[in-house]
């Protein structure tokens, strides 16, 4: 797996100083201060845990293991450009959509940033975001309605002829309002006694929250209103005393503001890979290629 710290100005920077033999040079060809792009360096090479550049009175020499890095950043770039070109020949030709299914935690927690950063490299390409429970989207995938699908890995009779690309794991919250009364002595057990957020037939996660209450020895769940919903979840949760069963993306800023309150119960067995998911045949549009470069970028961050 690529280190997570290695962004894009850095492979840019280092790039442009071998291009140009000089950091002064390169500073200016990239609108940088000369300290900047130093800086830059220093931290490239501190991730790769090698010299890469020696300066010299020449200007900058390789050391040999800037040879193999540069060989397979010129590669990354190449490649990158590859992509760029792609959309906007695309482009002239007419306008260029793109659909995204994205499940609830996915279009909480990755999306803005996935989207900031896709319009940024290719903004004449036009994003349509459906979120919406798993089941529906899979199927929106297969009647072509959709080019991609952002979510969790669903039951093995859902995913055939469906490829997936693990992207991250993710594990289901039981979360309540703060001051909530369950908070006082916290038991699984007395689950019941509230109204529950329950995800529906049609979510990646149901089996996943029904398994781990089975075998908590929890029974069914009386008073239950079935929603895959942030807005409702997140609203209904906040008004009144009900516990939602979801996803960690969908209440991840919830949780850091303090707004909503994890309960310490066992969730370890909802826990599950999240990743894209496509047609497993037909051949990549341009506009696609960059668009899974940019989601495994942003994806690396953030999970």
């Amino acid at each position: 797996m690529i280190d997570r710290r290695i962004k894009f100005r850095h492979i840019q920077c280092f790039s442009e100083i071998v291009r140009h033999n000089s950091l002064k040079s390169a500073a200016q060809h990239l609108h940088l201060t000369q300290p900047a792009i130093s800086k830059t360096l220093k931290e490239l090479e501190e991730v790769v845990g090698s010299d890469l550049l020696v300066r010299n009175r020449g200007g900058v020499s390789l050391t040999k293991q800037g040879e193999v890095f540069l060989h397979f950043a010129q590669m990354s770039l190449a490649a990158l450009q590859q992509g760029l070109n792609g959309v906007a020949q695309m482009a002239k030709a007419g306008k260029v959509s793109l659909a995204v299914g994205a499940l609830p935690s996915v279009a909480a927690r990755l999306m803005p940033e996935v989207v900031q950063a896709f319009t940024e490299l290719a903004p004449d390409v036009t994003l349509h975001i459906h979120d919406g429970p798993h089941g529906y989207l899979i199927e929106e995938l297969r009647q072509g309605r959709l080019d991609v699908v952002i979510g969790r890995m669903g039951a093995p009779e859902v995913m055939k002829g469906i490829a997936f690309t693990q992207l991250y794991d993710e594990h289901v919250e039981f979360v309540v309002r703060r001051g909530h009364p369950l908070l006082a002595q916290p038991d699984i057990h007395h689950l019941g006694e509230w109204p529950v957020i329950f995800p529906p037939q049609a979510s990646a996660i149901r089996p996943l929250v029904e398994r781990a209450l089975v075998a908590q020895g929890v029974g069914e769940i009386a008073t239950k209103v079935e929603s895959v919903s942030g807005a409702f979840g997140r609203n209904y949760a906040l008004s009144n005393d009900a516990v939602w069963i979801i996803s960690n993306g969908v209440v991840a800023k919830e949780l850091e503001s303090g707004a909503l309150v994890r309960l310490p119960f066992d969730t370890s067995l909802t826990k599950g890979p999240v990743g894209l998911m496509t047609l497993t045949e037909g051949q990549v549009s341009a506009a696609e290629s960059l668009f899974r470069h940019t989601l495994a970028d942003v994806a690396a961050r953030v999970s």
